[in-house]
């Protein structure tokens, strides 16, 4: 059986990815606070589309820290 992933599923979980995988890493290199400052800002544009329910800004927020990567 093949599970069912939603957007209330995933972008939790694309959170915690890059709070906790991809951000220390940023935040440990010299150079890397731009780009740490800007996952900040989409994480917490994510967590207040969340709350409000808005789901057009939950899905820009979830594709927006899947392009994060290493």
């Amino acid at each position: 059986m093949t599970e069912i992933n939603t957007l209330a599923d995933a972008l939790p979980r694309e959170m915690a990815r890059v709070r906790d995988e991809i951000l220390p890493v940023y935040d440990s290199v010299p150079h890397g606070g731009f780009a740490a400052a800007m996952m900040r800002r989409d994480l917490d544009r994510a967590a207040k589309a969340m709350t409000a329910g808005d789901v057009v800004e939950m899905l820009r927020a979830y594709q927006a820290l899947k392009d994060y990567g290493l």
